[in-house]
């Protein structure tokens, strides 16, 4: 199975020989049947220790705005999760760390090529859009997502799910009603 070559590469990949010698696996989800891939920043602390992405309240946010159960997150070959990093970088003075530089350019390309149906990347915070939409993405996050019409069908922008944006939603409330139909829509199209 070809993603499972690619995970034994990426894994024999001096970069990634610390996380391979703790006996910590690549964390992503590939399949030739998907559709839409979330590309998010990096797993966390509890998914590395789970061995499961979005495995914690960003994860329940995430799918409460798809319109998706966890089984379907999961299960579904038509849901594929590439995050920006494939290991929890670590903490940081301000929560975990960014992605490891470089390590989108290196595997993102040879897993989507093996991923011919893709309709939507879903791009999960500032760390995947500033890769996917390089110059194309607005002067602030909150600018980039107003403006996701700009950027679909191909790319669908979002903030980060995580508990600490509360703030920012409460900022808002266009997201809910103006970003979270399309996305569901999205979701329900490619999972149909």
């Amino acid at each position: 199975m070809v993603f499972e070559d690619i995970k034994l590469v990426i894994m024999a990949d001096p970069m990634n020989a610390a996380y391979t010698q703790r006996g910590i696996p690549p964390l992503f989800k590939a399949s030739p049947n998907a559709r839409i891939v979330i590309v998010g920043q990096a797993p966390g602390r509890r998914a590395e220790e789970t061995r499961t992405v979005w495995n914690d309240l960003s994860g329940d946010r995430l799918r409460e705005w798809m319109g998706v159960s966890r089984q379907e997150f999961y299960s579904s070959d038509r849901i594929a999760h590439m995050p920006m990093d494939f290991y929890y970088p670590g903490k940081g003075r301000q929560g975990d760390l960014p992605p490891g530089r470089g390590f989108a350019e290196k595997w993102h390309p040879r897993l989507l090529k093996e991923m011919p149906g893709i309709e939507t990347l879903i791009l999960v915070g500032s760390h995947a859009q500033r890769y996917y939409l390089a110059g194309s993405r607005e002067k602030s996050l909150t600018a980039t997502v107003r403006n996701f019409k700009n950027y679909l069908p191909r790319y669908l922008p979002l903030v980060h799910p995580s508990p600490l944006n509360i703030g920012w939603f409460k900022r808002n409330p266009w997201f809910e009603s103006e970003v979270l139909p399309v996305l569901r829509e999205i979701v329900r199209k490619c999972l149909s």
